[in-house]
């Protein structure tokens, strides 16, 4: 059965800018669990203690849903060992600096949960802490690792699938791979025959749908900034060299980590963007949340820039929200027809003193970001790409504000006039919010026939998010 196409509106690509009047591309910022948030925190002050959890830092949530268990999981990373935070309790930390020391240990921790908000942190008797192994700890000394479930894996053995850095310190260090059957007791790691990267960062990793390979999204280093890289493997063994694919721009915008996820057609990344370089400003030494997108991995683009897809709390360390620092983001799970975005948010600086919660938002599926008015009062247009139409399924996805409306017309690709029957006058109107049939009273689609045409809309008091429906973006300006 033939399938329909959805096309973002945040993808540049299907978009004639040139032609835009009035318009400007926003995100639709998360929507955070108010109610249930933080969904779990750092146990190291709390009574009983969790020794271990003495510092959970950046974290690097690895958040999906198990079918076949029926279960949350979600891996973290954190510092096993940390000597100043351990010994300055929550109440004498404001006011001094922290001083981490290169006798910090990493590890790597694993909880569950049935329903995506009540989270457990099982003792798995794995690794010994202080003499005890009542806890959670996957493995010590790993630094930004992920699990992913491999459902095309035909050796239940390799089922779950493990990379990490191994780090005894910071010049003693190596990538590594590991497997499991349940993803919990992995294997012993396996490291990379070739290459390695500093990787100090989430090592974030899946299969790609597309080329079947192995994607490996690190960080590499270059004149003193963080820029973000891809590793490539077909067995999962041999990774090829990192490659830069898309960097901030300077000191006060620097990627620190970036997990991606394919999303209908194209790649959308989640990059925590770390600023420094000026320490007067306010926003000195905190990392916030973006959205870009890519239709190839390898070129990225920022999606409304100066926005923050999941916003950083309100106020500063101690006394702000417990996400007013540093925000880092696992790829998100789809809950009832929504989308969330489990994260870790720290309420303080990032080479400071700060306590890390994990938490969760969410946004309406395929609402990522729209096209909006950038003057009330006025009408915007936002001209399409040429689109080649195959069927007469056509569907916007729009917010309709009250007193707002949303016009549409098929136009040709050069001189830009209505085809007749595609005009303005000849649109069904879209009267409510939501996914709305594109309609013409006296003609159909496919009367076009098989040349492209591009779509105008004409709209006030509205938001456009997405189209859907039996066409074909024209690849001349699209992905060459």
């Amino acid at each position: 059965m033939q399938k329909t196409t959805k096309y973002l509106f945040l993808d540049s690509g299907i978009v004639n800018s040139h032609y835009g009047d009035n318009v400007e591309m926003h995100l639709n910022t998360i929507q955070k669990d108010e109610v249930n948030n933080p969904l779990f925190t750092e146990e190291f002050f709390s009574n009983p203690s969790k020794s271990w959890e003495v510092r959970y830092d950046n974290s690097y949530p690895n958040v999906f849903y198990d079918r076949q268990e029926k279960i949350y999981r979600c891996y973290y990373t954190l510092f096993l060992k940390d000597d100043h935070s351990a010994t300055t309790p929550l109440e004498k930390r404001p006011g001094q600096q922290y001083q981490p020391s290169s006798k910090r240990i990493t590890g790597f921790c694993y909880a569950f949960s049935k329903d995506g908000v009540n989270w457990e942190k099982p003792n798995l008797g794995l690794v010994e802490f202080n003499e005890s192994k009542d806890n959670n700890i996957i493995f010590r000394n790993a630094h930004g690792s992920c699990v992913f479930l491999d459902e095309e894996e035909t050796d239940p053995k390799k089922k779950y699938k493990l990379l990490t850095k191994i780090e005894y310190s910071h010049d003693n260090h190596f990538m590594a791979v590991a497997y499991s059957n349940d993803g919990i007791h992995f294997g012993e790691p396996i490291p990379w025959p070739n290459f390695n990267p500093q990787a100090d960062t989430y090592n974030y990793f899946f299969r790609d749908p597309v080329t079947r390979k192995f994607i490996l999204i690190t960080r590499i280093w270059k004149n003193g900034l963080r820029i973000a890289a891809k590793c490539e493997s077909v067995d999962f063994i041999h990774w090829s060299e990192p490659v830069e694919i898309t960097r901030g721009q300077g000191a006060e915008s620097q990627v620190y980590s970036m997990p991606i996820f394919r999303y209908e057609n194209i790649y959308l990344g989640l990059p925590s963007m770390y600023k420094e370089g000026d320490r007067s400003d306010d926003d000195f030494d905190t990392v916030d949340l973006k959205l870009n997108f890519s239709v190839d991995m390898n070129n990225w683009e920022f999606v409304a820039p100066k926005e923050n897809f999941i916003v950083r709390g309100i106020g500063k360390y101690p006394t702000g929200e417990f996400d007013c620092g540093c925000i880092f983001s696992s790829t998100p799970v789809e809950i009832d027809h929504k989308i969330y975005f489990y994260y870790m948010g720290g309420n303080g600086q990032h080479t400071n003193f700060r306590e890390t919660s994990f938490a969760r938002g969410y946004i309406e599926k395929d609402k990522f970001a729209y096209y909006a008015p950038k003057n009330e009062g006025s009408k915007s247009i936002v001209l399409t790409s040429a689109f080649n139409f195959f069927g007469d399924q056509l569907s916007i996805l729009a917010d309709l504000e009250e007193g707002g409306s949303i016009q549409y017309e098929i136009v040709k690709r050069n001189s830009l006039e209505s085809m007749e029957g595609f005009g303005v006058a000849d649109c069904e109107p879209i009267i409510g919010s939501g996914w709305s049939s594109m309609k013409f009273k006296n003609k159909k689609i496919t009367d076009l026939g098989n040349e492209p045409f591009c779509i105008r809309f004409t709209f006030e008091k509205a938001k456009l998010f997405a189209l859907d429906g039996f066409l074909n973006v024209l690849k001349k300006k699209y992905n060459q």
